[in-house]
C-alpha cells in the first residue's frame, strides 16, 4: 500500500492529532459518486460548500474547500469504480475523506506531478483529465493524505481550517 503526505507545517501538530484522534463532528454529509456521471459529480462539494456558507466561514476558505473537494470529486467519478465522499465540519476546519472502490493509483508521486494524468477518451472529451487535481487539491489544503493500493481502492483525506 503506497502513502502519500502533504501537511501545512502550521497546522502538521493538530492536523496529525485530529487523525489519531478524531472528535465528533459538529455536521457530517455522505455522498455517494458514481462511475462517470458528470452530470451529478460536484453535487457533494457544493452542498458541503453551501453549508459552510451559512455557518459564515470566510469566502478565501470557503473557495479553497470548493476547489479540493471539487478536484477530489472528480477525480472519484473520472478515474474510479464510484466511492463516497464524506464530510465533517467543525467549528475550526473541515474533514473530508474520499474513499473508491478502485482501482487504485499506480504511482502516487507521479500522480502529483502536474500535467500527468490517466484519464481516459470519455473524461478528455468532457473537459477533465488536464492531470491538475490532485496537485490543486494539495494547493489548497491544510492536509492531503492519500493510501492507495493499484489494484484495489484509493483513500484520500484532506483538512482546511478556517483561519
Amino acid at each position: 500500500m503506497a502513502e502519500y503526505w502533504n501537511v501545512n507545517p502550521d497546522y502538521e501538530i493538530s492536523a496529525k492529532s485530529f487523525l489519531a484522534d478524531k472528535p465528533e463532528a459538529d455536521v457530517s454529509l455522505e455522498f455517494e459518486i458514481a462511475v462517470k456521471d458528470f452530470v451529478n459529480a460536484g453535487k457533494g462539494s457544493a452542498e458541503v460548500k453551501n453549508t459552510l456558507k451559512r455557518l459564515g466561514v470566510d469566502p478565501a476558505i470557503l473557495r479553497r474547500i470548493a476547489v479540493a473537494s471539487y478536484e477530489a470529486e472528480i477525480n472519484v467519478t473520472a478515474h474510479s469504480e464510484g466511492g463516497k465522499m464524506y464530510s465533517y465540519i467543525y467549528d475550526d476546519s473541515v474533514y473530508i475523506r474520499f474513499e473508491d472502490k478502485g482501482p487504485g493509483i499506480s504511482n502516487i508521486e507521479q500522480a502529483m506531478v502536474p500535467g500527468w494524468s490517466t484519464a481516459d477518451d470519455l473524461v478528455r472529451e468532457m473537459g477533465f483529465g488536464a492531470g491538475l487535481g490532485l496537485p490543486n487539491i494539495q494547493k489548497n489544503s491544510d492536509l492531503l493524505h492519500i493510501t492507495s493500493e493499484y489494484g484495489s481502492t484509493t483513500t484520500l483525506e484532506i483538512i482546511i481550517y478556517y483561519s
